[in-house]
């Protein structure tokens, strides 16, 4: 289903160059997924982004069901992001002037073909699913950062994307809700045949990947299967 080869990131930074990835290569099947995990700086969330359509690579390639996504129209990028893919950001991005249903519901109000009130439900039942049904009219200011997270997860799960992106999903919950939002997301993989791809410095659980990788300078490299 999504496919990187070679793919490099460079910065720079005053006169020198950081690579922030080298020369990675990831494939994620139908359903399948996956947890990468490594120190800071490694280089997780730029692979993310990388793999997400968000930041172009300095070299490589990245393609979604065959195409290659970064010869895109920058519109056509943003459609694929749109209809296909779902992202949990570590920092949320919440826009601030919607409430919590807003802020769930604008994916697919962007996206159209659901009428209001089946929108509407759809959200209700994600918010309930993450313990926010008392939410859901507070804006993200009145809200805790565990909140903002559980609304977020909510809004990238609205328009049941092929793949999901997750940067550190569940770094701002306690351990049982961490369970239960991990428990929510294989749920939907296996019903749905979800792509799950989640970068985080937490352990997940062997039960919830199918595959682990550990990032160190950049470099992505394959730990071992795990038995979901």
């Amino acid at each position: 289903m999504l496919e990187a080869q070679d793919v490099t990131k460079t910065f720079k930074q005053g006169s020198s160059e950081i690579r922030a990835v080298r020369e990675a290569g990831l494939c994620v099947e139908e359903g399948e997924r996956i947890y990468i995990h490594g120190r800071s700086g490694a280089g997780k969330s730029t692979l993310l982004h990388l793999l997400g359509g968000l930041r172009r690579p300095s070299a490589g390639t990245v393609s979604f069901l065959g195409k290659n996504v970064y010869k895109c129209s920058d519109r056509k990028r943003s459609m694929i992001r749109n209809r296909h893919f779902g992202f949990i950001f570590q920092l949320y991005h919440l826009l601030p002037e919607l409430s919590v249903m807003e802020n769930v519901m604008l994916p697919a109000r962007i996206k159209g073909g659901l009428s209001g009130r089946k929108l509407k439900n759809r959200a209700i039942r994600l918010l309930k699913t993450v313990g926010m049904e008392e939410r859901l009219s507070h804006k993200p200011a009145a809200i805790s950062g565990g909140e903002a997270q559980r609304t977020a997860i909510a809004r990238a799960l609205i328009n049941g994307p092929d793949i999901l992106f997750c940067d550190e999903p569940t770094g701002n919950l306690d351990s049982e809700m961490s369970d239960r939002i991990y428990t929510l997301i294989k749920e939907i993989s296996e019903t749905q045949k979800m792509s799950v791809v989640v970068v985080s410095h937490q352990e997940v659980k062997k039960d919830f990947f199918h595959r682990e990788y550990i990032m160190d300078d950049g470099r992505i490299s394959a730990v071992n299967a795990g038995p979901a």
